[in-house]
């Protein structure tokens, strides 16, 4: 019981000196003098607030890029699987737009054009036969036949006219009358035939038939056209003029349709463009006008010209790889078309590093080019 009123007179004494020193210290701080020298310390609450203003960054902004023809590379191949029988092109060849350049195996396909342009010229005589009707000769004959059926009649008459009279007067058979009367009514009937036969030859020919025959001259024309369309898929032109830049295939090679068989690369090289990987930080700075200085390792501290005339309009994959150890692939990156200020001998693919302008003075404060 002692020890046990030992350690609660202890703990009254601590709990009240806690208090006193609580009560001086606030009046301690609460004191005039106190309360002007925390102030004077204290800065102001707007300057507080206020934020630091940003370091100043580069006045450009650099990017990867390669270099590219202006009608970018074009990969030219059949629409067609066979064998190549020729490839007339080669590596750094200038083209012209129409050019061939390769040529498959293609003798079914110049049969097939054969036997189309035959049934073809045999389907439009047909139809200038219909459309022309009948000869000359053939309406004369015609009417000849007429004229011919219309004498036996007239002759069939007057004999049945006869030899009625003759009956009448009992100098004739009654069997020789009806064989004249049955004459002259098979005459009649041939007349009847020579006519029909002559309006025949004579009219123009049947709506149907000319449908018809225009028709099946239509289907053979279309044919034709058909077997031309498949010929000229075994033959590649050029699409522009420009130059060879890449040869994939020879001659004797087999080219499918299952998977991508380019046999030539060809592109415009008239002028040159460096298409860029902007980083997605860096996005907003760039637009279209702005000027771009490029380098490149191969042509040491030689700078070449540019400008700005195409800024993507959707993020994408990086496109572009430098070989950096640090480089990151997973990078999202804005595509950028740079046209490169004449004259620039550069070969296509080469890969450049690109400065876009963003400020007047970024030409001039740009690095020292340590490729």
């Amino acid at each position: 019981m002692l020890q046990r009123a030992i350690i609660l007179a202890v703990a009254a004494v601590m709990i009240l000196g806690g208090a006193l020193w609580l009560r001086s210290n606030t009046r301690l701080r609460n004191a005039p003098g106190v309360q002007a020298a925390a102030s004077a310390k204290q800065p102001p609450a707007a300057e507080t607030a206020a934020p630091r203003p940003a370091p100043a960054g580069p006045a450009w902004v650099a990017a990867p890029g390669k270099v590219e023809p202006v009608s970018e590379e074009m990969r030219l191949g059949f629409d067609i699987a066979g064998k190549l029988a020729e490839v007339s092109a080669e590596e750094g060849d200038r083209v012209r737009q129409g050019q061939i350049l390769a040529k498959l195996a293609a003798d079914e396909y110049a049969a097939r054009i054969d036997v189309a342009e035959q049934v073809l010229a045999a389907r439009e005589a047909a139809l200038a036969k219909v459309l022309a009707g009948s000869r000359d000769m053939e309406r004369k004959e015609a009417r000849a036949a007429v004229e011919e059926a219309r004498a036996v009649s007239e002759q069939a008459k007057l004999e049945n006219e006869r030899r009625r009279r003759l009956l009448s007067k009992e100098v004739l058979s009654q069997e020789e009358a009806d064989r004249a009367e049955r004459e002259f009514k098979v005459a009649g009937q041939r007349l009847d035939a020579a006519r029909q036969r002559f309006h025949l030859v004579d009219d123009p020919s049947r709506e149907e038939d000319v449908k018809k025959a225009m028709a099946e001259a239509a289907e053979a024309r279309s044919r034709l056209a058909e077997a031309q369309a498949l010929a000229a898929k075994t033959v590649i032109r050029s699409p522009i003029d420009g130059v060879v830049l890449r040869k994939h295939r020879r001659a004797g090679e087999m080219v499918s349709v299952s998977f991508d068989t380019p046999v030539v690369t060809v592109g415009d090289v008239s002028r040159l463009r460096v298409r860029a990987d902007v980083d997605e930080r860096d996005i907003a700075r760039i637009a279209p006008g702005q000027k771009a200085m490029l380098m490149a390792e191969a042509y040491g501290d030689k700078r070449f010209s540019g400008v700005v005339i195409r800024v993507a309009g959707i993020l994408g994959k990086k496109n572009i790889r430098t070989d950096e150890p640090a480089e990151k692939n997973d990078t999202r990156i804005l595509e950028t078309l740079i046209d490169v200020t004449p004259p620039a001998e550069l070969p296509v693919g080469l890969r450049m590093d690109v400065f876009i302008i963003t400020a007047p003075d970024g030409e001039a404060s740009l690095p020292a080019y340590t490729p």
